[in-house]
């Protein structure tokens, strides 16, 4: 008998606002002191009310409106009742009766084609704390640090049916969320997370077999895997009775390759959800609606389709831009001083990724001036600035964001001159002190001139037309 998988996702991420949900402490404590971003609030001490953190709902609004969700005009908080040593409440202040967003669609490109994944809702809600298992102690130590980071829970229907299709599922949210400048997304850092909610069924059937659920899944290859090694265990279950299949909680052990039972699967009744009375409806007018409807920014495939067809780049050239809205930013600025599209690009792709893979920085981490990359790019096709000189004014450019390129290369003299005494002098030297590269050129051997040719841009400092010199060199070994 052939099985079909049929999967629906709970993904968390983590909103890139400054501070938490319902309180002032920081959102970003990643890498920090343990119990250091905390506060009364956030650490759920008696007395203490809660404040809704405006941008959390502005996010939470784009993000709906970017997976073509409907937004309620009403949203409301409720309390999720459960206990844990890192949620000091004993509850979570989550969405439950009135979400932000429903009903939303995202497609999705596989081998096999294009594919709509239905989203039934996304709610907003803050973070728990983090439990730190000392094995050396025998201890638990609780850091509450994460506690009221806000986040977005983004709930599809089940209508995911392979590894591959969650794969780019995933990655098309990370795009969509990382363009609006909602999330970051990181998997790695835990700002993106994902439960796995898995069954399997004959072929063709209508009805959902048992359901299982992988918590917080922190990677996109351990979600493939874990996929396929239930998908495996299920079939066998159900041919071979290995096993009798229940509603229940696994945990993924991506080291040794298998999902271990934690608990029977809680339903909404366990969790005994109501309105918080703590946090106020939040009614979203038509004034706050339009408004963030207009900062929505252009789809990638948008982007993508815009510098083919109007600039002229090629597929590669616009496909590596429109990864990040920070790289769409930055070119776009660029070109508007520049007027070359084709140069722009070139400084894009090679320059400013490179240095940002130096600093280990990704991409939407740019804040690059574009419009002072269009100057740099400028100075040196009007042959003001050379190519290497203009790449360590790049550096600067990164390590400062006040450098001005046309005033920090006269700063540095980086201004091409075109001196010909000058010019002239340095070939005479160098030429004089190579007489073996000048033989072999002049015994038919082209590239030996690139060596002198070299000298004498290093003396010069590069400031000097390349095509200049080489001209001036090559004609004075063909005068000797």
């Amino acid at each position: 008998m052939r099985y079909e998988t049929v999967i629906g996702l709970e993904v968390h991420c983590e909103l890139a606002t400054d501070s938490k949900i319902f309180c002032s402490c920081s959102a970003h404590s990643y890498g920090a002191e343990p119990n250091t971003h905390v506060c009364p609030a956030c650490c759920g001490m008696p007395g203490m009310l809660p404040i809704v953190n405006k941008r959390v709902v502005d996010y939470g609004m784009k993000a709906g409106l970017m997976l073509n969700c409907h937004i309620n005009r009403v949203t409301t908080f409720d309390k999720k009742s459960y206990y844990y040593p890192d949620l000091p409440s004993a509850y979570q202040t989550t969405q439950w009766f009135a979400p932000v967003a429903v009903n939303g669609l995202v497609e999705i490109e596989t081998s096999e084609g294009k594919k709509g994944i239905r989203i039934k809702q996304i709610h907003m809600e803050e973070d728990a704390g983090k439990l730190v298992h000392d094995i050396r102690e025998d201890t638990t130590h609780v850091d509450f640090n994460r506690t009221s980071v806000p986040l977005i829970e983004i709930v599809s229907q089940p209508d995911l049916s392979s590894a591959e299709e969650v794969e780019a599922y995933l990655e098309r949210l990370k795009a969509l969320l990382r363009y609006a400048r909602v999330a970051e997304c990181e998997m790695a850092h835990g700002t993106m997370r994902c439960d796995v909610n898995l069954s399997v069924r004959p072929e063709g059937s209508d009805k959902l077999g048992v359901r299982t659920e992988m918590k917080n899944m922190n990677s996109i290859e351990a979600i493939k895997r874990a996929i396929e090694y239930e998908t495996a265990r299920h079939i066998d279950a159900i041919e071979n009775g290995t096993e009798v299949l229940v509603q229940e909680t696994r945990r993924w052990d991506d080291i040794k390759g298998k999902s271990y039972a934690m608990r029977s699967k809680e339903t909404a009744g366990d969790y005994r959800y109501f309105p918080d009375p703590n946090v106020m409806p939040v009614v979203i007018d038509d004034e706050w609606f339009d408004s963030i409807q207009a900062s929505l920014p252009e789809f990638p495939e948008v982007k993508r389709e815009k510098y083919t067809t109007e600039l002229g780049l090629s597929d590669y050239d616009a496909e590596q831009i429109a990864k990040s809205i920070a790289l769409c930013e930055c070119f776009e600025d660029a070109y508007s001083v520049c007027g070359n599209a084709k140069d722009a690009a070139n400084w894009m792709i090679s320059e400013v990724m490179s240095n940002l893979n130096a600093r280990q920085m990704t991409y939407d981490m740019l804040t690059l001036d574009g419009k002072a990359l269009g100057e740099l790019i400028s100075l040196v096709s009007g042959n003001k600035v050379g190519r290497a000189n203009a790449k360590k004014i790049l550096n600067a450019m990164f390590d400062d964001a006040a450098v001005v390129p046309s005033k920090y290369a006269e700063e540095n003299g980086f201004i091409i001159s075109n001196d010909t005494g000058l010019m002239d002098k340095v070939i005479k030297t160098m030429v004089e002190a190579d007489p073996k590269a000048v033989a072999d050129y002049k015994g038919g051997k082209e590239k030996a001139i690139m060596a002198i040719y070299g000298k004498c841009m290093k003396e010069l400092r590069g400031n000097c037309d390349p095509q200049m010199l080489r001209t001036k060199l090559i004609e004075y070994i063909n005068s000797l």
